[in-house]
């Protein structure tokens, strides 16, 4: 998929970029942090494509209102995959189609977040967030040479509760893990198959700064 190879070229240059940008953060952009975090999502509900998949990224940042509360944005993606055996299909127009297919939904959600946090000074962090917004999502049947895919929009809605870790306080440079639920109003057909909604949960690990 062109895309996912797209994005991880991104998040690669990005991560290599930190380092050197972690000291101008600290002047030129006080008060506020950022995440990049890798994400396993897990289906729920959804029989198009329901495997757990450890293809999704997460990047968000904020700025801290006070010491427990910040506000910011995000944005994530996450494929899930299916492997549907040969069968017979019977379309909408009366036709049928025989064949063995990979399923796939791409999702891709983004908008504004918020955070309540606890003990901002210590080694461990620990937090409450929602995230709300907009979702973009591509559902693909893949058979033979052939996708055939549709395209949908819907209303996004994500809690979740996380740690980030410094191993020094007055360094704001660390880790972060989060367990989050999510689900978004995107809805579709595709061949035989119909979705509504798409709802999600999982965890995420990643770097804080």
């Amino acid at each position: 998929m062109k895309h996912l190879y797209t994005i991880s070229k991104c998040v690669a240059t990005t991560v290599a970029l930190l380092f050197t940008l972690q000291g101008a953060k600290a002047q030129l952009l006080p008060d506020t942090y950022f995440n990049i975090d890798w994400q396993l999502g897990v289906p729920i509900s959804e029989s198009f494509a329901d495997k757990t998949s450890g293809w999704g990224m997460n990047f968000e940042g904020g700025y801290f209102l006070t010491e427990e509360i910040t506000v910011g944005g995000f944005i994530a993606y996450q494929t899930n995959f299916r492997s549907i055996p040969r069968q017979t299909l019977t379309l909408s127009n009366g036709s049928a189609l025989t064949t063995s297919q990979k399923h796939a939904i791409f999702q891709l959600p983004f908008g504004v977040s918020g955070r309540y946090n606890w003990l901002p000074d210590s080694i461990c962090q620990p937090y409450v967030g929602l995230k709300l917004g907009a979702a973009w999502a591509q559902i693909s049947s893949y058979y033979y040479l052939y996708q055939q895919y549709t395209n949908t929009w819907g209303f996004y809605l994500s809690p979740e509760a996380g740690v980030s870790i410094f191993p020094r306080p007055d360094m704001r440079f660390g880790f972060h893990a989060a367990l989050y639920f999510s689900y978004a109003t995107n809805s579709g057909k595709l061949l035989s198959y119909s979705i509504d909604g798409l709802t999600n949960f999982g965890f995420r690990v990643g770097i804080s700064f």
